[in-house]
């Protein structure tokens, strides 16, 4: 009777794990495609926000622009239509906003249920005028030409470097300057925390004594279990004013601050990893160096961190992981620029960063609110192809051995 029940509780404790591990990896499936579903479906949309329309008067041969060319033209930088493709006359923007100044509110009617007519009136008695006005003001006999722009598409996403996801009429979804951020911060704090992290986790596997290194090692780890914001506190109230002393700089909110204080946080993970490569190495090949003539140090360069190198490489590639995903330091000390870094010492925007700020702020289902998901699957898969990275260098360091 007991070897029944203890039959029994076997398979009972095995279904619930299959199940745990089942649901788990449904879970995480979900996720994905609810990320990638949201992402995608970015692309092949219009980026005029609000149901906005943009027409001009049926004569304007121009009856298509890009969203660039209607920043541009919003900012004042084209202001004849013979720069778009059109004849030589002068653009004049009118928004709803302006419509007092043709029509009065009689005019106009008291719920506007003459707009659609004045606003048709309007467009069809002004040759070089631009009118953006909710598509519902739209008549049915409109004698405008309503403006057709390029809708969103990956190569533009990708390659674009102006990131305005609220401007009027007409959003900018270039996240080029957001992917450069992030690499320049994560490569530039990787290229600072390597050589500390590497240094002491030599010194705990090959250097310090037991004593030393069963008090060095829980402190690292301690490291590993402070929150980011207080990392952002750290460097927001330490490295930012040391930066903008030393460089003279108006801002100290720049990648370099941001690179300092990643790779503080990555150097936990760089340690940690890269002592147990190195403490890995069999003892056989330490006393044969030793035998042959070599003193400590030789052996740690010649053979030591031959041998571990594939770990010391996974250390990086996983402090890099760490880098790339962080939000809320990032958020604190790099200054959230938008622009195409070309210095340390300016202020840049990362992908984590932009979601964390932004994502409150976006209407659910809008444009703002999918290019946000789409940022996302950028940042999903940059990580999974280092994570992709890190399993093939640890596979590789397997069949090495």
């Amino acid at each position: 009777m007991s070897k029944f029940f203890r039959r029994f509780f076997e398979k009972l404790i095995e279904g619930i794990l299959m199940l745990s591990g089942t649901v788990t990896s449904l879970t995480v499936l979900l996720i994905v495609v609810f990320l990638f579903s949201e992402g995608i479906s970015l692309f092949n949309t219009s980026p005029v926000e609000n149901k906005n329309a943009i027409t001009v008067n049926h004569h304007n041969p121009v009856g298509h622009l890009s969203p660039a060319q209607v920043k541009d033209i919003f900012d004042q930088k084209i202001t004849n239509w013979k720069d778009v493709g059109g004849k030589n006359d002068s653009i004049i923007l009118f928004t709803i906003n302006d419509i007092s100044n043709y029509y009065s509110e009689e005019e106009i009617g008291s719920n506007f249920e003459f707009l659609p007519e004045k606003l048709d009136k309007l467009v069809d008695s002004i040759p070089g005028l631009l009118a953006v006005f909710n598509e519902k003001y739209v008549s049915k006999n409109f004698h405008g030409t309503v403006v057709k722009i390029d809708k969103n598409n990956l190569p533009d996403f990708i390659s674009g470097t102006q990131w305005f996801p609220t401007a009027e009429p007409v959003v900018q979804l270039g996240v080029l300057p957001l992917i450069m951020g992030t690499f320049w911060v994560s490569i530039f704090a990787i290229l600072f925390a390597l050589p500390v992290g590497l240094a002491t986790a030599i010194y705990m596997a090959e250097v310090a004594n037991e004593k030393v290194r069963n008090i060095i090692k829980p402190i690292i780890e301690l490291l590993a279990g402070i929150p980011s914001v207080v990392y952002g506190f750290f460097g927001l109230i330490v490295i930012v004013p040391e930066i903008q002393k030393i460089f003279n700089l108006p801002v100290g909110e720049t990648a370099l601050a941001g690179s300092i204080v990643l790779g503080i946080m990555a150097l936990p993970t760089i340690i940690t990893v890269s002592e147990d490569a190195i403490r890995n190495t069999p003892r056989a090949m330490k006393e044969a160096s030793l035998a042959l003539g070599a003193n400590r140090w030789q052996t740690i360069h010649r053979v030591i961190l031959p041998y571990s190198m594939s770990g010391i490489s996974a250390a990086a590639i996983l402090g890099i992981g760490r880098a790339i995903g962080e939000t809320m330091a990032v958020l604190m000390v790099t200054g959230n620029a938008a622009v195409m870094p070309h210095s340390l010492l300016q202020p840049v925007r990362t992908i984590p960063a932009t979601i964390a700020a932004e994502l409150g702020e976006a209407s659910q289902g809008g444009v703002h609110y999918k290019a946000l998901f789409a940022l996302g699957c950028i940042l999903f898969v940059i990580t999974m192809l280092i994570n992709m990275w890190v399993e093939y260098i640890s596979n590789k360091r397997k069949f090495t051995r």
